[in-house]
């Protein structure tokens, strides 16, 4: 069967529909990494690896842990397409967040 749609909207539909999966294999598993951490004087800047590619929203309240432990949250504050930045609004007594830490969205759809 012949498609009536001229080939470049058909392949804009196949990127489409690959980024969308892309996305959904995301959900299930860390979407970032932390890339970089930015000490200020009245607060500390951390830098996710991943951004909109990933998922990321600004507002979003993700977990950082290590291993199987939680570290503490993070607020995004500003998402970009491939990295995010944010806050860090809780952190595990005793506990720091370093480079390589594992970032997800604390609230995920179901």
């Amino acid at each position: 069967m012949r498609s009536l749609l001229p080939s470049k909207f058909r392949s804009l539909g196949l990127t489409a529909l690959g980024l969308l999966a892309s996305g959904l294999a995301c959900a299930a598993t860390p979407v970032g990494t932390m890339a970089g951490i930015a000490s200020g004087p009245i607060a500390d800047l951390i830098v996710v690896g991943r951004g909109l590619d990933a998922g990321f929203r600004a507002g979003m309240v993700c977990r950082v842990a290590r291993a199987s432990a939680e570290i503490g949250e993070l607020l995004l504050v500003e998402v970009r397409p491939t990295c995010a930045s944010a806050l860090i609004t809780n952190l595990s007594v005793g506990q720091s967040v370093r480079i390589g830490d594992a970032v997800t969205s604390k609230i995920s759809k179901s």
